[in-house]
């Protein structure tokens, strides 16, 4: 049986989108775990954070990815819930975890004026930058697989069907 395929990256890295395509591709759920979260909490990412905080948030995220043990669904992750380590091991526990790797210039055009992306929406530049450098590592260390995210939807997709079908 397949398991859930969670994919991770940095904020406007492609998740989303390509997690719609290769779900189709493998007759899977897609779920956005930000809006799973937000369905569970009854209220927008943005509203979590000023009301209870970034930490708060992450608890959300830790027990949403267990969740998902069991499952089988295509899961895009948001661009910090892998960096915690008992996240990714979660993850990995309930099924394959995939960075897409895209690089900043791309990511930060999709993101740049987001007012429901707190994080980049209230930050600079180089801020954003600062961010993605940090975060990058620990999403290839908590991944089991990279995916070049220059790649088109439809070629990313494919791989991570393959991907989701391998032993």
């Amino acid at each position: 049986m397949t398991k859930s395929v969670f994919l991770c990256g940095f904020m406007g890295c492609g998740k989303s989108t390509v997690g719609k395509v290769a779900a189709g591709m493998l007759g899977m759920q897609f779920i956005d775990l930000d809006e799973y979260i937000e369905k569970q909490e009854g209220m927008t990412i943005p509203v979590i954070f000023s009301k209870k905080g970034e930490e708060y948030f992450r608890a959300c995220e830790t027990r949403a990815i267990a969740q998902f043990e069991g499952q089988t669904a295509v899961v895009a992750t948001g661009g910090g819930a892998l960096l915690r380590e008992e996240n990714a091991e979660a993850a990995q526990k309930a099924g394959k975890v995939i960075f897409i790797d895209t690089d900043f210039g791309t990511c930060y055009e999709r993101i740049k004026d987001d007012p429901h992306r707190p994080i980049a929406y209230n930050s600079t530049k180089q801020q954003l930058k600062e961010r993605f450098d940090q975060r990058r590592p620990l999403y290839q260390a908590h991944s089991q697989y990279t995916l070049d995210g220059a790649l088109s939807p439809a070629l990313m997709a494919k791989q991570i069907k393959e991907i989701a079908l391998s032993k």
